[in-house]
């Protein structure tokens, strides 16, 4: 069982303001928010980074080991004040190396005949061009959770070439509710970056997705003075989206329109057949047949 030291303000020691890059001093001053905390815990030691590697057959990241060398997880929240209501908000966590675990079938789930994750694989998911590859539930990838994210998905660290693990086949990927994946950043300290610049809002992984936040957390954003532009990192934005070009539609059915023969021109002043010009008067419909010759 791990140790939950009382929780502390995040301007209370400076190794702690480093830790949070100095968010919560934006935080404590941004207006309306309130109790903001950190829950403080003892840096890992060595021997527990190496079992864990040992156990799982994969090597941590060199910035993820540095990670938890510093603190053995990570867990932030504040609150906001609504019509004398706190209610807490924002949440921002990395699971502590024992909690690193791999994301396996339930064994609830465990008869003979029953699905498992890897019944679910969609290979029509597979990478595009300019695209990483998605990960697999099978032996192909091996994935462990770093934040449950509140039960609005799971933030995973993922070896892509499966077992035994290297470092550098380790990247971070967003896991909807949907189990649809999502890539969020090849490093940890790119993703460490993005949680503490978005303050642990609700949903707030889903900017990184096709479909976006829901319009029920949309209004959170306006606790969030740090601005962030990710359409260059979302991936699959056409996918999601039902898009129609007429010009293409109705390229091949597009014809050529052939101008019709028009007659000669009248003079405003009526017409001149009879005095010599060299257009002559059409025949009236009551003039009888045209001349045979």
């Amino acid at each position: 069982m791990e140790e939950t030291p009382p929780p502390l303000l995040g301007s209370s020691k400076p190794h702690l303001e480093k830790l949070t890059l100095g968010v919560t001093r934006i935080l404590e001053s941004s207006p309306g928010v309130t109790e903001v905390t950190i829950i403080e815990k003892a840096p890992a030691e060595r021997h527990m980074i190496s079992s864990w590697e040992q156990k799982n057959n994969c090597v941590l990241p060199e910035d993820l080991k540095n990670f938890y060398l510093m603190t053995n997880g990570f867990h932030m929240t504040w609150s906001v004040k609504l019509d004398e209501h706190t209610i807490p908000l924002g949440s921002m966590a990395i699971n502590s190396i024992s909690k690193l675990t791999q994301l396996n079938q339930s064994a609830m789930y465990s008869l003979p005949n029953a699905p498992t994750l890897a019944d679910l694989e969609d290979e029509t998911q597979e990478a595009s061009e300019g695209r990483p590859e998605k990960p697999h539930f099978d032996s192909r990838s091996v994935i462990f959770e770093l934040d449950p994210c509140g039960g609005n998905g799971k933030v995973c660290l993922v070896y892509k070439k499966g077992k035994p693990a290297s470092a550098q086949d380790a990247e971070i990927w967003f896991l909807d509710r949907a189990l649809y994946w999502h890539f969020l950043t090849d490093t940890f300290t790119a993703y460490y970056r993005l949680l503490i610049t978005h303050l642990g809002l609700p949903q707030w992984q889903y900017a990184f997705t096709g479909y976006g936040i829901s319009p029920q957390a949309k209004w959170f954003n306006m606790y969030k003075p740090i601005t962030y532009n990710t359409d260059l990192l979302t991936e699959e934005t056409d996918s999601f989206v039902n898009k129609l070009d007429p010009s293409k539609v109705f390229k091949s059915k597009s014809k050529t329109l052939i101008p019709k023969k028009k007659g000669p021109v009248q003079p405003a002043g009526g017409q001149k057949g009879s005095s010599g010009s060299p257009c002559s008067s059409k025949p009236s419909s009551g003039s009888g047949n045209p001349v045979r010759k």
